[in-house]
């Protein structure tokens, strides 16, 4: 919090406003203080019978190898790693898709992306500056709706993504009681937006907001040119502690969609400040050429931002502890995809971010928009103190659609009866060490970036691109458990394989017109 603090009082004059906001609003009773050192209380833990409180927290583009406890060497991730070292690490678990809307369908609906209605990202088409997206339907049940019915209070800050606030997909429609952050993925492309959606309302934040797409062909490119009064990720997180709070006597869902490290960078200049200017010496300033906004320390610009989330974590770990609700909570960190991809300008990747610099996929091939390990493997901690070991590690492939039965089944709530379910019921895995049984394949539909079909069954993983162009590309096979990096295309001389597993997703996916791939659509059932 004083680090904060002193950023805004040294920056520029208008982001003094934080502070007023912040006390019109109620704000100021929560800290940002670094916990690194904090230990995790040792109350008892509660009886089978209570239900955990709940909180999942999704990262935004945050790679596999961007955490200290999966590898990174560079940036500075202390509440997370200590999060690890108080609970399970999964180190091949997956996400539902390699970009935002339909990664976040999986996850709260509990399919794969040969069921979901969301397989890309798309917009509303309502006409509006910032649409949202393609909307769930109102049939569809998500994890938010059985955690209510089983008598959770409901809430989710961040960025939502499945539909404007006036269709089905609101999230105000879909099982959760309160929303605060970002309804449309356009609008959070900035750090200082217009405004944020609260509920089905929308609150005004910034008078004179920065758009999120900007150049700077010459000149000098200055930081602070690209702030605004109100950094949106302080006001989500402070609207998720109030919800906390209010909610402290439980059982609570908290899902905190956090937005970032997504680009633009435009993160608090006391973070970038703790990081080598000698990162940057070597290729300049960013000037916007790859999209979002310019930067003069990009690589250290996308160092503070992975700090900040880190920093949020630690906020919500805090509170936890504050309450004396650690050991009745179970936690769940995890990204919605891989880290942004490479751009027009090698020196950088999309928005400037360093990705390449650090290593950001932990040497796994691809990034976002990708099915390859880069673009879909991602970080996944789980703290359940006395149910899940501490400093443990799992390597049972898991993904997305596996925390709808898993969070169900934590919180006593009854499955849909009319909506497929293609995960498995984590509980005894982390809480026991048994393995389940997963009878299909780990399945990837996905419409954008020209269509991409990857599909995982135990060691083999097969992978098409372009399935949407006129000329798809060939079926790829690789053995994950000798080749993670997927450097060793092994289709010839396995094509019975292929053949399996191409058949089997042909089979058993469901045609989506919202989001066609005709090469396969008129084989769904």
């Amino acid at each position: 919090m004083f680090a904060r603090l002193a950023m805004m009082l040294s920056s520029s004059g208008s982001n003094r406003g934080v502070i007023v906001l912040f006390a019109l609003i109620g704000i100021v009773c929560f800290t940002r203080e670094t916990t690194a050192q904090v230990e995790v209380p040792s109350n008892t833990v509660p009886s089978h019978s209570v239900p955990p409180n709940i909180v999942f927290i999704l990262a935004d583009d945050l790679g596999y190898g961007e955490l200290g406890c999966y590898g990174q060497q560079k940036i500075r991730t202390p509440n997370l790693d200590r999060l690890a070292s108080q609970g399970m690490c999964f180190m091949q678990h997956y996400t539902g898709a390699p970009v935002c809307a339909p990664a976040r369908c999986t996850l709260l609906t509990g399919q794969h992306l040969g069921h979901a209605e969301i397989r890309g990202n798309r917009d509303s088409g309502n006409g509006r500056t910032f649409p949202g997206q393609w909307p769930l339907t109102d049939p569809i049940v998500t994890i938010a709706e059985v955690l209510s019915d089983a008598g959770y209070r409901t809430g989710a800050f961040g960025k939502w993504g499945l539909g404007p606030s006036d269709s089905a997909g609101s999230p105000m429609k879909q099982g959760f009681d309160r929303f605060f952050g970002y309804n449309c993925q356009r609008n959070a492309h900035s750090y200082y937006p217009p405004f944020l959606d609260s509920d089905e309302s929308e609150i005004r934040v910034n008078a004179k907001p920065i758009p999120g797409h900007q150049r700077k062909p010459d000149g000098e490119v200055i930081a602070d040119d690209y702030r605004a009064t109100t950094y949106a990720p302080d006001v989500i997180l402070a609207e998720a502690i109030k919800f906390l709070d209010a909610s402290k006597s439980g059982p609570f869902f908290l899902y905190l969609p956090f937005v970032e490290p997504h680009v633009s960078m435009q993160p608090p200049q006391a973070w970038i400040d703790q990081y080598p200017e000698s990162w940057d010496a070597d290729h300049g300033v960013y000037r916007g050429e790859n999209g979002y906004l310019p930067h003069p320390r990009p690589r250290a610009a996308y160092a503070a931002m992975i700090s900040d989330l880190d920093e949020h974590v630690g906020t919500i770990l805090d509170r936890l502890d504050q309450h004396n609700l650690t050991d009745s909570t179970i936690v769940i960190f995890t990204s919605d995809n891989g880290p942004t991809h490479p751009g027009r300008t090698p020196n950088f990747h999309v928005g400037g971010a360093g990705c390449t610099f650090f290593e950001s996929t932990g040497g796994l091939r691809g990034f976002k928009g990708s099915c390859y390990e880069g673009g879909l493997r991602v970080p996944c901690i789980v703290r359940w103190p006395g149910k899940v070991d501490r400093g443990s590690r799992n390597e049972m492939p898991t993904y997305f659609p596996d925390w709808f039965p898993t969070l169900a089944s934590i919180g006593s709530a009854d499955l849909p009866k009319q909506q497929t379910l293609d995960g498995l019921d984590l509980t005894e895995l982390m809480t026991a060490g048994t393995v389940p049984k997963r009878r299909d394949p780990l399945i990837w539909n996905f419409s954008g970036y020209g269509g991409i079909v990857a599909i995982r069954d135990g060691k083999w993983k097969a992978i098409r691109t372009a399935v949407n162009r006129k000329k798809p590309g060939r079926w790829e096979l690789y053995d994950l458990s000798l080749d993670p990096t997927e450097s060793q295309d092994l289709a010839d001389q396995n094509p019975d394989v292929v053949k399996r597993l191409e058949a089997h997703f042909a089979a058993t996916r469901t045609a989506e017109p919202d989001f066609p791939m005709p090469l396969y659509d008129g084989v769904s059932k």
